[in-house]
């Protein structure tokens, strides 16, 4: 878990980032990105500590991934996190792909100073504000990507929780804006909302049938 940190450390890298994404594929809601900075005495010291078992976010269920959301968020000076968003609206002007690596570059840029180096999960990212090495499944290969992938996720979670409250009707609290079957008919039943994102296919075709139902 830690190969891609020993080989910065080797190559004289004291203090490398680890960065990714979450909710790239929903219907409707931001795109959110963390970056993740740990001292090295920390990470080895806690390893198998309180950092035992941190892995892809997608491998842990939402109670360990609060929990070590919450270790993280708690640890500094050790632990430095930032956290980049990206819009519904960006996500609709631009598309997806480059409102991620927007959330991505504001994540990066809310940690002081920039890390050296930074570990991407995925492929590579352009115009980062660092040197980047992407790992392909990154997040089963690297502490730092895996805690990025908690804070990632769990901030996207609670800020469509946020959501859910104010539009109760499309369940945003339990699916989180993804395309399942309740979420698909919540759209069709009572057309987007303005947290849809409009350019995603599902969404233009139920607020295609509304149009037409109002007509």
């Amino acid at each position: 878990m830690l190969d891609a940190e020993r080989h910065c450390w080797e190559r004289g890298i004291a203090v490398p980032a680890g960065l990714d994404e979450a909710g790239r594929g929903p219907l409707a809601g931001p795109v959110v990105a963390a970056a993740v900075v740990m001292d090295r005495e920390y990470i080895l010291r806690e390893l198998s500590g309180c950092l035992a078992g941190l892995t892809d976010s997608k491998k842990l269920s939402p109670l360990r991934r609060a929990n070590f959301a919450a270790i993280l968020m708690e640890a500094a000076p050790h632990v430095q996190c930032g956290i980049g968003v990206a819009t519904v609206a960006e996500i609709d002007r631009v598309n997806i792909l480059q409102a991620t690596y927007l959330a991505m570059r504001r994540a990066l840029s809310a940690l002081s100073p920039l890390p050296q180096h930074v570990l991407v999960d995925g492929l590579p990212v352009p115009d980062l504000p660092c040197p980047s090495t992407a790992l392909v499944k990154g997040d089963s290969r690297s502490l730092l990507i895996a805690a990025a992938s908690v804070i990632a996720k769990v901030s996207r979670d609670r800020m469509m929780v946020e959501l859910h409250a104010r539009y109760p009707e499309y369940g945003f609290a339990g699916h989180k804006g993804y395309g399942c079957r309740s979420h698909v008919q919540a759209l069709f039943e009572h057309g987007p909302c303005p947290e849809h994102r409009m350019t995603f296919r599902p969404v233009r075709d139920a607020a295609e049938l509304r149009r037409r139902c109002v007509e």
